[in-house]
């Protein structure tokens, strides 16, 4: 290819892990121009340092030097200030005994986990996360951690994106971020590409919400309680293309990716799966609210809640760190970005701090990525590239806001969706106003429902379960004379903390058919059986999720249950089982259901 100032790349190169799944021709042909454009890195001396630019009243010092990688700060209650490094695998622990803005002595390692990354200080532990696992260790009076114990160790592999952030939210729950593995693919695991959510001793974990390529910033808006994030835009669209999204984070949302970007626009090479159109995708997709520059590269977020020194007008705005471009030219980002929010809506995105990209946007002496209130009110920023932990404090004379926390409502409501009620077979959408009469039973509707692989009240095989394959069972039933279709619903009524758990929701199973076959595609829509729709567990997840009971629980109790309608359903993707149960409401003519157990009696090897 000859060398020139701009790059045409036809988007079909290895390496750029654009597709799991086949293409399929739909008839794009969108030309694309993009640079791959890295501004080179230089000392962070003196005379750079004091070019950085802060707004009126706002004095940048150095807190602390020589830390290498530094990536992500978390601060804990007494001012001690947590860093990881995820090159060297550590956590590094700075303190600032005699309150001057500046560091004492050199950094203290509190601990080495490969690839650590996140931190969250709760309850007197903190917590740190590596590209597949999250660790806690109590912190002790001098700072220094105790002994770590795993509590999470299955996160999903990491690919292009490894860097999990964790933080606990106002409801007490822990969420953690899992980047998708590629650019723009169809991922195999429905936990890469959301944001998470955990007990706090891990045992229990849910999607939150999907399509979000890499959200490593997220936090709380302090007067609503709402979660805001910020995610990377999909690489090699073209120099403006697309832009850094800031995305208001709602519980069973889809946020568009791999497939749909922005407000709406097309990734002209992706295909989604199960013949789903582009369009369908958009419908079913939230647009983000804001948009940055393309490939600025935000990292992490932190919203100001007041009692700080910040004069009052920041507090409930929002800063991001923009690590900075790679993929476009001019660069973008190397910058701190303040988000300003109006009633608790964004409005805009503003630089704060800049003057980290040097000699005319040609080098670079800073890599923003961590972000964190120090006790003394300043604003503190991690650069992984000269390892320099910047100081960003007021000094001015005007007020704080009060103090502000977030409030629980606005996530603990979203969590309770669905929680508390009945099994589908007894709640009232499921009554049956007009019995057909079975084929091969008594004419009350009740449809009788068998599996090779079990049978009623026994236990189901743990090829089934998520400790094993995760494999959906061939199910039966009696056909009902005159079904245009069947629902299917599995629910768990032992599960703690969501009860009852959603195994599996399926719709527009074919009135014509008796049965599934064992180990069903765990996608949205089928293409055998055709028109076969599936929607959301409690997890999360599109398709069969198997039982997972806690190790040692008693056995819990899973009802799969089959539901006969005289019609077929208009849902949208992803739809949910209150979704399916409030459309079939009148349309009921049979049901019935199989029910199996499960318990997991020892905790399977790795």
């Amino acid at each position: 290819m000859k060398r020139t100032p701009r790059v045409a790349i036809l988007l079909v190169g290895a390496g750029l892990s654009l597709a799991v799944l086949a293409q399929q021709g739909d008839g794009t042909d969108v030309p694309i121009r993009t640079h791959v454009f890295k501004p080179d890195k230089v000392e962070a001396t003196s005379d750079r340092i004091a070019a950085v630019k802060a707004p009126a009243g706002f004095k940048v010092s150095i807190f602390a030097r020589n830390l290498k990688n530094a990536r992500i700060i978390a601060v804990a209650p007494d001012g001690r200030v947590y860093v990881s490094r995820r090159d060297t695998g550590d956590v590094v622990m700075l303190e600032d005994r005699d309150g001057d803005g500046l560091a004492d002595g050199p950094a203290v390692e509190v601990l080495n986990r490969a690839g650590a990354h996140g931190l969250a200080i709760h309850d007197g532990k903190l917590y740190v996360a590596t590209v597949k696992e999250i660790f806690v260790a109590p912190l002790r009076p001098d700072g220094r951690v105790g002994e770590l114990k795993l509590i999470v160790g299955d996160l999903p592999d990491a690919g292009q994106h490894p860097n999990r952030t964790i933080a606990f939210g106002p409801d007490e729950m822990l969420y953690i971020t899992a980047g998708s593995t590629c650019n723009a693919c169809n991922e195999s695991n429905p936990e890469n590409a959301t944001i998470l959510r955990a007990t706090a001793d891990g045992v229990s974990r849910v999607i939150v919400a999907s399509g979000l390529r890499n959200t490593i910033g997220f936090d709380w808006h302090p007067a609503t309680g709402e979660l805001w994030g910020m995610d990377h835009g999909i690489d090699f669209l073209g120099d403006e293309v697309q832009p850094e999204e800031l995305n208001r984070i709602e519980q069973g949302r889809r946020y568009g990716w791999p497939h749909v970007w922005g407000d709406g626009g097309i990734n002209p090479q992706s295909t989604p799966p199960g013949e789903i159109t582009k369009a369908q995708w958009k419908a079913d997709s939230v647009p983000m609210a804001l948009g940055y520059k393309a490939h600025a590269a935000p990292m992490q977020m932190v919203f100001s809640r007041g009692g700080g020194r910040f004069p009052a007008e920041y507090a409930g705005d929002a800063f991001v760190t923009m690590r900075g471009s790679w993929n476009r030219k001019e660069a973008s980002g190397y910058e701190i970005v303040r988000v300003r929010f109006s009633n608790g809506q964004p409005q805009r995105f503003e630089t704060f701090v800049t003057g980290f990209l040097t000699d005319g946007g040609r080098t670079h002496l800073a890599r923003p990525v961590g972000l964190g209130w120090a006790k003394d009110g300043a604003l503190l920023m991690a650069d992984d590239a000269n390892g320099v932990i910047y100081r960003i404090a007021y000094e001015g004379d005007a007020r704080p806001a009060p103090a502000m926390q977030p409030p629980a409502d606005a996530m603990k409501r979203q969590a309770s969706r669905g929680v508390g009620v009945p099994l589908a077979r007894d709640r009232s959408e499921t009554s049956m106003t007009k019995a057909i009469e079975s084929t091969e039973a008594s004419g009350s509707g009740s449809i009788e429902v068998t599996s090779p692989t079990f049978a009623s009240g026994a236990a189901i095989p743990v090829k089934h379960s998520e400790y094993a394959d995760g494999v959906s069972p061939a199910l039966n039933w009696k056909p009902v004379r005159g079904a245009k279709s069947y629902v299917l619903v599995v629910e768990d009524p032992d599960a703690q903390p969501i009860t009852p758990f959603v195994h599996w929701v399926a719709w527009n199973i074919p009135g014509d058919l008796t049965g599934l076959p064992e180990g069903l595609q765990e996608q949205e829509r089928l293409t055998e059986p055709a028109g076969l729709m599936q929607g959301a567990t409690s997890r999360g997840s599109i398709g069969y999720y198997g039982p997972r009971p806690p190790v040692g629980d008693p056995a819990h109790r899973y009802h799969f249950q089959i539901l006969a309608l005289d019609t077929l359903l208009q849902l949208p993707l992803g739809a949910t089982r209150d979704d399916v149960l409030a459309a079939i409401k009148g349309h009921v003519v049979g049901k019935g259901e199989l029910v199996g157990t499960y318990r997991q009696e020892i905790k399977p090897p790795k």
